[in-house]
């Protein structure tokens, strides 16, 4: 799938499945801004893709905060006169979200609530409002935790299936500026974070009661979930809007 001349912003790009969805769109010709808040979290994948051959730029960014949301925009119509792409994938996530419900507080609820679902609502519209002139292609990633509980992640779930229904309202909206508007709801991907993920909940106290395993009996990938948001993005996907493909090895299945 061909994304040459395309321009995409990807929040949290620079790690994890974020890292996947950059090298994807770059090895599909996109030109990617990862936004990002600290240059050392991204500087290996900017590193390796502008090695590579790719375009790559790096602009710091809390998505929380509308204004530093608004200067990574302007950053990258700077650089590149437009944005053809946005994902949003930037996300409080794993055990630094795991806490039983009766033993949430503010903080915690706070800040996942403000990054992942705030945030996302805040780049989709200022992106947006770019790109109601051409349109584009908008894609979250939520999590399978969107459709089916997670112990002790409450706030966590309850966010990312805030962002499933942010989607479908987003792309009955923007319809008519020519802009798409999907979601990808990731399992269980291996990334350097969640490398011990089971072991690290049930020393905060989760009982693993309600754990189980994907059918495909293994991990996923942060390219397969690169790969996906490459054809999302594509005009093989121009008819696609609304939906959330689900990532899963088939967990969900049972």
């Amino acid at each position: 799938m061909n994304l040459f001349g395309k321009v995409a912003i990807v929040t949290g790009g620079g790690t994890g499945i974020g890292g996947g969805i950059s090298r994807s769109l770059a090895e599909a010709g996109a030109k990617v801004v990862i936004g990002q808040p600290q240059r050392q979290a991204a500087e290996k994948t900017v590193q390796e893709l502008s090695l590579e051959g790719a375009e790559v730029l790096f602009l710091p960014v809390d998505i929380r905060d509308r204004k530093q949301v608004q200067a990574m925009v302007r950053g990258t119509i700077e650089r590149w006169g437009k944005i053809d792409i946005l994902v949003n994938n930037a996300a409080l996530t794993g055990p630094a979200v795991i806490a039983p419900f009766l033993d949430c507080n503010d903080d915690l609820l706070n800040q996942v609530v403000d990054v992942n679902l705030k945030g996302t609502f805040i780049c989709s519209q200022e992106v947006a409002r770019h790109m109601v002139e051409q349109g584009g292609s908008i894609i979250n990633i939520s999590s399978v935790g969107a459709f089916a509980a997670q112990e002790g992640a409450s706030i966590y779930c309850a966010t990312k299936a805030g962002v499933v229904g942010l989607t479908q309202v987003l792309a009955l909206e923007l319809a008519d500026y020519g802009i798409r508007v999907n979601c990808i709801a990731p399992g269980l991907i291996q990334t350097e974070t969640n490398e011990n993920v089971h072991d690290k909940m049930r020393a905060q106290g989760i009982t693993g009661r309600y754990l189980r395993n994907a059918p495909l009996n293994r991990r996923g990938t942060p390219k397969e979930i690169g790969s996906a948001v490459v054809f999302l993005a594509s005009e093989d996907a121009g008819y696609i809007t609304g939906e959330t493909i689900v990532i899963d090895g088939g967990l969900l299945t049972y």
